[in-house]
Formats: structure tokens, C-alpha cells, sequence
């Protein structure tokens, strides 16, 4: 019989946890997808990927254009309406529930979404998990919703926006 040490054992129970999530290509249930647009005058654009799995949702961000070393304002809107240059077509945030804006922590909006994080080339890769919203039918679903990525960091605290600036990409979330 052999002794795993504290970090032999962390290392080994993180990988398993990686492999059962870390990745949206082995996830099955419902999907939608988002192709980012530049707004605003950005060059911001990319592919957000949503996927149903029991009662949350997974979401993969790959999104490009951003400000580098940045972190940037993440939500899903009311309104699946780009039509607007600044992205303003698309309403507030998502709110099923009527809670306050916040992380993911606390009470939050359905559409308030970690923040992305931009690398030193402007690139952001995420993956992270939503409550509270889904991808099937019904009033909490996000497909239809606008997806904006804002210009500033969401500070979580001011009300009703999270204070992250201008609109610098807008999609529409769809069924996959």
C-alpha cells in the first residue's frame, strides 16, 4: 500500500475534478452559443458556449480584443437586440428574480457573470458555472437574451449595472 502526501493528494483529486468539467467538448444537455460583435468602437469580439448540466449552467468564453491585462464586465442583458452601435438595445441586466447586482456568491442578478480577465495579447479564455438561469424554456432562460462585454471591471457593488462602462461587444444567445 502506498501514502499519498497533502500535495500528491490535491494534485490528484484537482485533476479529477478538471477532467469531469474543465471542459465544455464532453458536455451533453441543452446548448446555446453567442458570437460576440464589436460595439462601441471595439474591436472586441468572440464565442461563448452555454451548456444545461442539472441545475446550473456551464459557460466556455473565448473572447478577443480586449484591453490587455484588464479585467471586463460580463452580462446577460434583457433584450436579444444588438441592433444599437453602443449595444444599449439590449436593456438592463437579466434579472428573473428581482435580486440585487452582485458575484456569483451572493444575491446577483441571473445575468451577472464573473468578470473576464484579459491576457497581456488582449485574449480572454474563461469556463465557470451560472445558477439560477438555465438554457431550456422558461422565464429564467438565457436563450434570447442579449451577452454584452463591457469596457471597465464589474465592481459588484453599484446598482443596478455593477458600474463596468461602455458596451464594447454584443450577441445574441441562441440555441445550439
Amino acid at each position: 500500500m502506498f501514502k499519498l502526501s497533502a500535495l500528491s493528494t490535491l494534485v490528484l483529486v484537482s485533476s479529477w475534478a478538471l477532467t469531469g468539467c474543465g471542459s465544455m467538448s464532453g458536455a451533453s444537455g441543452p446548448q446555446a452559443t453567442a458570437q460576440l460583435q464589436p460595439r462601441s468602437g471595439s474591436q472586441v469580439s468572440g464565442l461563448v458556449r452555454f451548456t444545461q448540466h442539472g441545475d446550473h449552467v456551464m459557460v466556455h468564453a473565448e473572447v478577443t480584443g480586449l484591453t490587455p491585462g484588464q479585467m471586463h464586465g460580463f452580462h446577460v442583458h434583457e433584450k436579444g437586440d444588438c441592433s444599437a452601435a453602443d449595444g444599449m438595445s439590449t436593456g438592463g441586466h437579466f434579472n428573473p428574480t428581482g435580486k440585487p447586482h452582485g458575484p456569483q456568491s451572493a444575491d446577483h442578478h441571473g445575468g451577472d457573470m464573473p468578470s473576464l480577465t484579459a491576457d497581456a495579447n488582449g485574449a480572454a479564455v474563461a469556463d465557470f458555472t451560472l445558477s439560477g438561469v438555465t438554457v431550456t424554456d422558461g422565464p429564467n432562460s438565457i436563450v434570447g437574451r442579449g451577452l454584452i462585454v463591457h469596457k471597465d471591471p464589474d465592481d459588484y457593488k453599484t446598482q443596478p449595472t455593477g458600474n463596468a462602462g461602455a458596451r464594447w461587444a454584443c450577441a445574441v444567445i441562441t440555441k445550439a
